[in-house]
């Protein structure tokens, strides 16, 4: 079946969220936070959630878990935190609670990056999935890194892997 009909029938505003990981910014200085939150509502989604965590494995855990289960989200992005240094703690802390990984999103994503900024997209752990019947995307924390995601991947198939984990 070819994804026409898919994405036809999918949901046209989802819930989302966004949770930003980092010892250094705010809300009101979380500038790819609240770029994704404008870029949501321009795209007809409804935004949610929006909140900073810091760089600790298990204050990202406990946070994902508790806005998945308390929250009615469709979707939940996860920026920052998906690098190599030792602070980097993001993937280690959200990949356990996955139920379901999308592991294509990871290599469709880094080839995307590749594309615009060569082979530093080496360093880039991104990756997806789905925790309680809610899409989990764990993105850099860049600016540049969150609009790539968002426009190329993310928001174009919101709808469409909503309609699925929601059968």
């Amino acid at each position: 079946m070819s994804k026409t009909p898919h994405k036809k029938d999918a949901p046209k505003s989802v819930a989302v969220g966004i949770l930003t990981v980092s010892t250094t910014r705010t809300l009101e200085t979380d500038q790819s936070g609240s770029w994704m939150a404008g870029f949501a509502g321009k795209e007809g989604h409804r935004m949610m959630y929006h909140q900073v965590v810091p760089d600790d494995a298990e204050a990202i855990s406990m946070t994902v878990a508790d806005v998945v289960l308390s929250r009615d989200l469709d979707v939940l992005i996860v920026t920052g935190g998906t690098g190599i240094s030792p602070k980097d703690v993001t993937i280690e802390a959200v990949r356990p609670l996955f139920e379901k990984e999308l592991t294509a999103f990871g290599p469709v994503y880094a080839q995307l990056s590749y594309e615009e900024i060569d082979s530093a997209a080496i360093l880039s752990r991104a990756t997806a999935g789905v925790i309680s019947k809610t899409l989990i995307f764990c993105i850099p924390g860049s600016l540049n890194a969150c609009k790539l995601a968002c426009k190329s991947l993310i928001f174009p198939e919101l709808g469409h892997l909503t309609k699925h984990m929601k059968e």
